[in-house]
């Protein structure tokens, strides 16, 4: 497949597609601090109160890394997308329209949640004892809320609806064709 076969899937639809997504990332959220954190709570709570470090590290191998293995294993399978990327009837290819490796997944989902992690980090040292300023911490949150606005923005300025991390990652996110 060359490039000039591309239908480029429009950013609403990539929205949308990854609000659907966003219900799944809530519906294990929900399953993990209702369920894991509450079964789990005199084991839970020190991981979250002791330590910052601690925290940041049992939150991203709870939250984040799940989460981002969902997008890294669907969009570099067969399938090409996640669940609401299917639903929705879009994939990801790179720039030849071929399915990405795991490696260039890796990186997409990387610098897509990039933000959401710092956000976390910022968040545990607002919570918990830390080296960094109160100040510090607020200048890096509103360092990520111009990083969202970008993340946002950047697709309207590219005829190929392209996001900052298909950017980086050189992916395309394209409608699937008819058979």
């Amino acid at each position: 497949m060359n490039n000039k076969s591309f239908t480029y899937a429009p950013f609403t639809t990539r929205l949308l597609a990854f609000l659907l997504d966003y219900l799944i990332i809530i519906i294990y959220g929900v399953f993990i601090v209702g369920s894991v954190s509450v079964l789990f709570r005199p084991i839970m709570t020190p991981l979250f109160t002791e330590s910052v470090v601690t925290a940041q590290l049992t939150g991203f191998l709870m939250m984040t890394l799940p989460v981002s293995l969902y997008f890294i294993v669907s969009e570099c399978s067969k399938r090409q997308g996640t669940w609401g990327k299917q639903k929705l009837g879009i994939r990801v290819v790179d720039r030849q329209g071929n399915r990405i490796g795991f490696v260039r997944s890796v990186v997409r989902t990387g610098v897509k949640f990039l933000p959401w992690e710092v956000a976390h980090f910022c968040v545990y040292r607002l919570m918990l004892p830390t080296n960094l300023s109160e100040s510090t911490v607020i200048v890096i949150l509103n360092a990520v809320n111009i990083a969202i606005v970008v993340y946002l923005v950047i697709p309207f300025f590219n005829y190929k609806k392209k996001s900052v991390y298909d950017l980086v990652a050189r992916t395309e996110v394209v409608r699937n064709e008819k058979l």
